[in-house]
């Protein structure tokens, strides 16, 4: 690592620039999810996501990093991910709130590849079955709801929110792209609200994304009403609830919690769902 210099952190990982190599950037993802493995399933699955004609970075080359492997990527330049644009210039919430909602709907017309990526429903009704932790009648429940829904085969990004979308010179990109899959755009709306409406309180949600409480409301509040063209989204909301537990008791099928983990999303589960089902 001499000569890298750390310049981002997110929730996943750490991210290091090299002025020997002015366009490219080292990803190393924390350290559970820093095996060859892991890295080589999101370096293919960026190259995948571009041949879809959606714009991401470009992937160069794995590499060895201590212990661990890291990711080499396209380094954009003069970027700033709308989170922290949110952060440096806050009277712009509503702005980049108003964007990814234009953006994501772009996002969620784009046909997926079926034969390379998963189904994102399918993945939820094995969370049902593998998320064993969460109280049986919560489980329940979201299975139930889930046998409602009709396949999508649209992208679905897996991680979706303002800090996984980059904004340099007029041009935005995805980034973070090792749980895309095809399925109802719901699914990364409820991840979307979780952070927003959830986890917002939160400071070290706080910290990784560089907003505030009050910010994180603004702008769950301007998504929403772009996203849906209406002023009073409460119907929506109740909707992004329900995918919000969802999206919490999936956890396990991309990482395997730890006991204090499993505790905090088993009390976040059976909150959502005594709330929205």
């Amino acid at each position: 690592m001499a000569g890298w210099t750390q310049v981002g952190e997110g929730g996943n990982g750490k991210t290091y620039v090299n002025p020997e190599c002015p366009d490219r950037m080292l990803k190393v993802n924390n350290s559970r999810s820093n095996d060859l493995e892991s890295v080589k399933k999101e370096f293919d699955v960026s190259k995948a996501v571009e041949a879809l004609g959606l714009s991401t970075p470009k992937m160069y080359e794995i590499v060895r990093v201590g212990g661990g492997y890291g990711a080499v990527s396209q380094l954009i330049l003069k970027k700033k991910s709308l989170s922290r644009i949110c952060h440096d210039e806050p009277e712009r919430t509503e702005e980049m709130a108003q964007l990814l909602a234009k953006l994501g709907k772009e996002f969620f017309a784009t046909p997926c590849d079926t034969e390379f990526f998963p189904s994102r429903l399918q993945q939820a009704l094995k969370g049902t079955e593998v998320a064993t932790y969460i109280g049986r009648k919560d489980r329940q429940k979201i299975r139930a709801f889930l046998e409602t829904l009709k396949e999508c085969t649209t992208c679905s990004h897996g991680d979706f929110q303002p800090g996984n979308v980059i904004l340099s010179e007029g041009k935005c990109y995805w980034i973070d792209l090792g749980r895309f899959a095809y399925g109802d755009p719901m699914f990364d709306i409820g991840h979307l609200f979780q952070i927003c409406q959830i986890y917002a309180p939160m400071k070290q949600v706080q910290n990784i994304f560089h907003m505030t409480l009050e910010q994180f409301h603004r702008y769950w509040d301007a998504f929403a009403k772009a996203y849906t063209g209406k002023e009073d989204h409460s119907e929506f909301d109740v909707l992004a609830g329900k995918f919000a537990a969802i999206d919490v008791m999936m956890r396990p099928i991309f990482l395997k919690p730890s006991f204090p983990e499993k505790l905090f999303f088993a009390y976040y589960v059976h909150k959502l769902v005594k709330r929205y089902y």
